[in-house]
């Protein structure tokens, strides 16, 4: 019987490629890596029903496609890999689980950046702010200082002030907590951009064309609100607009993704 066949180190092998196979999800969870491996997925479930329904043109494609893939992954995950390699080299492969945040302290963070906004705007203090949403930033969170601290406005508005070690970064917010500040941004390559726009509203708008992220923009020399979401910019944000804006990047998405079927309230 194939019972009998199956021993004790057997179940232990299992167990051990069971672990390794976690842990590695969780050493790209948070990552753009995450997004890649799901296109890549998809695929993979083309070319396999491409060959059995004997489409052979689009068979023939995905495998060529395939050979490339080969030379391109390591190249494209390079930061990933390379994230791994280290954390592996400091003893700390064996990662948590991080805990999901409810309705309720999204609601709380979306109070408490509207309340960081206003006061910034206020005062003329420059402040870049980046909500983390479904692609992972992580590569950007380590270019920072790590926090992993409550979001609070008074907080945020000490992050900011002038002259302090980690006001010309940016933050970066994960879930309900700062994940880092002084995080350094990509800038975007686009031409178009009007004049009064500086460094921060560049590097907003970059982060935002190679991710899902949301990111605050408050501009030094006029206070003005901003916003740059999937490569595009919304400006001069009253308390009102910010508000509702966040409520629908932040409280209806959420509840999308729970429930695809379910309508978002904005008034939530």
């Amino acid at each position: 019987m194939w019972m009998d066949a199956f021993q004790t180190t057997d179940i232990v092998d299992i167990a051990v490629v069971a672990i390794i196979i976690y842990q590695l999800l969780m050493l790209i969870k948070g990552t753009r890596a995450v997004q890649l491996i799901k296109g890549l997925f998809v695929l993979m479930v083309i070319y396999l029903l491409a060959r059995q329904m004997q489409l052979d043109t689009l068979s023939w494609i995905l495998n060529k496609v395939w050979g490339m893939l080969l030379v391109a992954i390591p190249v494209v995950f390079q930061p990933e890999l390379r994230r791994a390699l280290e954390q592996i080299g400091r003893g700390k492969f064996i990662t948590m689980h991080p805990g999901t945040t409810g309705a309720e302290e999204y609601k709380k963070l979306i109070e408490e950046l509207v309340r960081c906004s206003q006061v910034l705007s206020q005062s003329r203090i420059g402040a870049l702010i980046v909500i983390e949403k479904t692609t992972g930033i992580q590569e950007y969170i380590e270019t920072g200082v790590k926090i992993d601290g409550v979001v609070s406005s008074e907080f945020l508005v000490n992050l900011f002030i002038p002259k302090s070690p980690l006001h010309d970064g940016a933050v970066i917010i994960r879930g309900d907590r700062v994940a880092a500040a002084g995080c350094f941004l990509p800038l975007t390559q686009y031409n178009g951009l009007q004049k009064d726009l500086g460094t921060r509203h560049r590097a907003a708008l970059g982060l935002s064309e190679v991710s899902d992220a949301l990111i605050i923009i408050v501009s030094e020399e006029t206070g003005v609100v901003s916003t740059a979401k999937n490569g595009k910019m919304t400006r001069f944000l009253d308390e009102k607009s910010l508000r509702d804006l966040l409520k629908n990047e932040i409280l209806v998405e959420k509840a999308k993704r729970i429930n695809p079927f379910k309508r978002g309230d904005s008034n939530a």
